[in-house]
């Protein structure tokens, strides 16, 4: 009888591993079935929008979901980006209540930026993955409807707030998805660019996470997913929150823990919901395959926003 020394398990461990594929691709099963043929709206940004092996595995990913017949529509942003190439120009940035300020040279930046690099290496990094990505700004077809955002000081016990004038930062004023419907219908995946038009022809940049909220409701997707450079949402001692609700989120806010850029993403993932919107996420985007696995697990892995 061969002793266990002389026992090769080198077989064994293959199958093992194998067996153990097998088993996550059957466990996915019941979400491909659930949204099978559902939209969602993921808005891309952060960190996973400049590592090279994150962009890899998004790609990758988004491909995935449109030949599982899920489809994705994607909203990006580009900050930094936009940030370095007006450095390069010698055009100084400034931000007032963190919106960048926005004059007629930084906005022919912002959309030479956004439209013409970032969302053209999107577009690329999917199809070289077999995905067939089409890029758009809120300029085609009349996507993105924009209105020039008013925002205010912090008001004084003498005075009213006064409006703070940052230039073309815009916010979102109506969506028209009929061409994302073609798209989708034609098999394609949108890409789009925050960057909207108003009635008299004027250029706005528009912040990714709102422009994502508005196009998920517009197209009334199962899930808004919010890609961030943080775990997702988490409590007092820090640990993350697999799911939170209003109730729970006033209460987060009212005592800190809930603050600076979480604040508009939570009230995005809110909003979203009241019009009609399925589910929303806010998903670490520094996590390879993210997006998958907050779908196709039932535990996810960032935090789920409930009414």
């Amino acid at each position: 009888m061969e002793s266990e020394a002389n026992f090769d398990f080198s077989g064994f461990y293959i199958m093992e591993k194998y067996l153990q594929k097998a088993e996550i691709l059957s466990e996915s099963l019941p979400f491909i079935r659930k949204f099978y043929g559902k939209t969602f709206v993921i808005k891309y940004g952060g960190h996973a929008m400049v590592d090279e092996n994150l962009q890899e595995s998004f790609a990758r990913d988004i491909a995935l979901l449109k030949f599982i017949g899920i489809n994705p529509v994607i909203v990006h942003g580009g900050g930094p980006q936009i940030g370095k190439v007006l450095e390069r120009m010698g055009i100084e940035s400034s931000f007032v209540q963190g919106m960048r300020v926005t004059d007629q040279d930084t906005m022919d930046v912002v959309e030479m930026v956004l439209v013409g690099k970032v969302n053209k290496n999107i577009v690329n990094l999917i199809n070289q993955h077999g995905g067939n990505a089409v890029g758009l700004s809120g300029k085609d077809g009349r996507l993105l409807q924009a209105e020039k955002l008013l925002m205010y000081d912090t008001p004084k016990a003498d005075r009213p707030p006064e409006i703070l004038d940052v230039g073309k930062v815009g916010r979102v004023a109506g969506i028209n998805p009929e061409i994302l419907r073609r798209l989708d219908e034609a098999g394609f995946i949108p890409v789009i660019a925050p960057v909207g038009v108003d009635d008299a022809g004027e250029t706005y940049n528009i912040n990714a996470d709102l422009v994502a909220g508005a196009m998920a409701a517009a197209l009334k997707a199962e899930k808004l997913v919010l890609l961030t450079d943080v775990a997702g949402v988490c409590d007092l001692a820090g640990e993350l929150l697999s799911s939170i609700n209003r109730r729970e989120i006033e209460a987060l806010i009212a005592d800190g823990t809930i603050k600076g850029g979480m604040l508009p993403k939570i009230s995005c993932c809110l909003d979203a919901l009241e019009s009609g919107v399925g589910k929303t996420h806010i998903v670490d985007g520094r996590t390879p395959h993210c997006l998958l696995l907050e779908i196709f697990t039932p535990e996810g892995v960032g935090t789920e926003i409930l009414v």
